[in-house]
């Protein structure tokens, strides 16, 4: 169970390079400092959201629950575990999900704070794992 979820923070990283990927076709207007196709913003923030959403199941398992699990039930398992992982989903949330990801906020600097909340979940989240015991 514990390499699984070791295999799940890894799955979350692979989520966050591909986003990386995706937001390098928004092309980008340097003057402006803004991406220029809103569409793979929303692509790159969705992909990090989901990134995220796999390491906090390989923490705490809330999406084996019924029915799709609500961002009141990932800051609730976070407000019980660790405030600052807390604090990464409520802004991240608010960043990725939906600045980026419905709204399609194209500036650098909205995205830039999405890829930085994304690493910051996931290495929480793989700081809070068990660690093996090795005999």
């Amino acid at each position: 169970m514990i390499m699984k979820k070791k295999n799940q923070i890894e799955e979350a990283r692979r989520y966050v390079a591909n986003a990386e990927e995706v937001i390098k076709k928004a092309g980008f207007d340097p003057e402006l400092k803004r991406y220029t196709d809103g569409k793979y913003v929303k692509m790159a923030g969705n992909t990090l959201w989901n990134g995220c959403l796999v390491a906090l199941d390989a923490l705490f398992g809330i999406s084996k629950c019924k029915g799709r699990p609500d961002i009141d039930k990932y800051k609730d398992a976070a407000r019980k575990r660790d405030r600052k992982l807390l604090a990464y989903i409520v802004d991240g949330y608010n960043i990725m999900h939906l600045a980026m990801g419905y709204d399609g906020n194209e500036s650098k600097k909205v995205c830039e704070a999405g890829f930085e909340y994304a690493n910051a979940i996931i290495d929480c989240c793989e700081k809070l794992c068990p660690v093996p015991v090795v005999a």
